[in-house]
């Protein structure tokens, strides 16, 4: 529904795709944890195809169906969260080279709409922060401990970056200028002495272009503990200082993500991480992450920026699940045109904040009020259809026997007693008849043949064996003993709960498998 009503041109996941995909171990590795064996390659399996339905399916069938015909539409699923592969030493690379290798690599770089967007793996740059296992030094200190495999690409990544930016945006204006979007080498046979072999093969087709860089992150940057995440986090509103006219506080814990890390997650990164990773990305403007499940806008002072402080924003969750009431998105608008001669953007207004940058938080039902909705319809049902029931017994009830409990409503009932005889033994009951024809109220020829002769009776039932009375009861169920009568409720309210749970339940499961 999201992409029928916003039509996006790229998606991008932040990490935790799966709530235990670190648990699942693949094939031939175990978990530790006797409480995760269990889980496995087939479990994660089908949970990757669950989350391929949800998000997968629809966008393909969107570009197969011709509905979207951007070249540049993208899905980007790689950037991996502490659910999907663990923090730092936690990192299990079986659990990692499957991630990538169904959902793309962590480290990379894409050029969309004339933004460097730059995607890192942070949760296995992590653990270059913390302790080796096997040393107990940190592996910033210690470049060859037994936990550098973790984070060793990231930062090999980190290290090339500037030269993989050039290339990709020099691909970008290749493009956007029709031509070919990769150098064309130059092939020739040579000498080794000659001079053109120290030279480079290709040559750089545009100057450096104007593309703000994006950096995505799935571990928060690191801030000062108590910075406020502004009015839009749904956990707890920001307080403000009635002395300042309103204005929030500079430090606001309630309203802050807190600086605190456990096992196997970290709320941000560490200060010497946070520093590397912008001086090595360089120029970053602006800055996306998730983890926290709530949304957060800060505005980083204490990194180089060319706007003067990297403004980052940790986007709500998507699903409901996640501790808050009100899941959502961001929505992201890019507007960076370039001059086709020189590829650089305007420099009118170059010092207006976020200027080429949009956003809008999209914010999905509140599911749990929802759920709750249900659960009111669904007893103010039962209470009708409870009503109704009973209503409809009485009524019934009413039609045959009259108002004042006849059966003709214009004659009087009285107990038929027959005090000239002893009361009939239980053999004379099994031999009563009666006969009621299909027309309402008519007349009864209703017979009892005794040893004593023939009389009539009004309707259906035994006589009482001390007073010859006559017990009114129908075969329905409606009228006679409260035991009959609770049975012919019983009999109406479970007919009309099942008629109606036919209707809802029908249109309930049409509505899933279609959205």
């Amino acid at each position: 529904m999201v992409q029928d009503y916003l039509d996006p041109t790229t998606v991008f996941f932040l990490g935790d795709l799966f709530d235990g995909g670190r648990e699942w171990m693949p094939s031939g590795t175990a978990n530790a944890d006797p409480r995760w064996r269990r889980y496995g390659e087939d479990f994660w399996a089908k949970e990757y195809k669950r989350f391929g339905n949800v998000f997968f399916n629809e966008w393909v069938r969107r570009g197969v169906e011709g509905q979207h015909t951007d070249i540049h539409r993208k899905i980007m699923a790689g950037l991996p969260g502490n659910h999907d592969l663990g923090l730092g030493n936690g990192i299990r690379l079986p659990v990692r080279k499957r991630f990538n290798a169904y959902l793309g690599a962590g480290n990379q770089i894409d050029v969309i709409g004339n933004h460097t967007f730059v995607s890192l793996d942070t949760v296995s740059l992590s653990a270059k922060g913390q302790p080796d296992p096997a040393t107990g030094r940190q592996g910033a200190v210690d470049g060859n401990g037994s936990n550098r495999e973790i984070w060793a690409p990231v930062d090999e990544f980190l290290t090339t970056i500037q030269d993989e930016k050039r290339r990709a945006i020099d691909r970008a204006v290749r493009f956007q200028n029709n031509r070919i979007e990769n150098n064309l080498l130059f092939h020739a046979v040579l000498d080794l002495q000659d001079p053109l072999i120290s030279k480079s093969v290709h040559t750089a087709f545009t100057p450096k272009a104007d593309m703000p860089v994006v950096l995505l992150t799935h571990v928060p940057l690191y801030r000062a503990a108590g910075t406020p995440c502004g009015p839009l986090r749904e956990r707890s509103p920001p307080s403000t200082t009635p002395s300042a006219g309103g204005e929030y506080l500079e430090t606001d814990p309630g309203n802050a993500i807190k600086v605190e890390a456990g096992i196997q997650y970290q709320n941000v990164l560490t200060p010497e991480i946070s520093n590397e990773i912008i001086e090595k990305v360089g120029e970053v403007e602006f800055a996306f992450s998730g983890d926290d499940h709530d949304y957060c806008e800060v505005v980083h002072r204490r990194y180089t920026s060319p706007r003067g402080g990297v403004r980052e924003i940790t986007v709500k969750a998507f699903s409901w699940a996640m501790g808050v009431r009100r899941p959502g998105f961001l929505l992201v608008s890019l507007w960076n045109p370039l001059d086709r001669g020189t590829h650089h953007a305007d420099k009118e207004g170059k010092d207006e904040v976020h200027r080429t940058v949009q956003t809008h938080l999209c914010l999905l039902p509140d599911q749990l009020a929802i759920f709750v909705r249900y659960g009111v319809l669904f007893g103010l049902t039962f209470m009708g259809l409870l009503v109704h029931a009973v209503r409809k017994t009485n009524r019934n009830n009413e039609n045959i026997y009259g108002a004042n409990g006849s059966i003709l409503p214009l004659s009087s009932f009285e107990k038929i007693k027959k005090s000239d005889s002893p009361p009939p033994s239980p053999t004379h009951r099994k031999n009563i008849h009666i006969h009621t024809p299909t027309n309402g109220l008519s007349a009864r020829n209703v017979t009892r043949d005794t040893k004593q002769g023939t009389y009539s009776l009004l309707h259906d039932e035994v006589l009482d064996e001390r007073w010859g009375e006559v017990s009114l009861k129908r075969d329905d169920g409606y009228a006679g003993d409260g035991r009959e009568r609770r049975r012919g409720l019983r009999r109406e309210f479970w007919g009309l709960l099942w008629r109606v749970g036919v209707v809802v339940g029908g249109w309930y499961f049409w509505c899933v498998r279609k959205y």
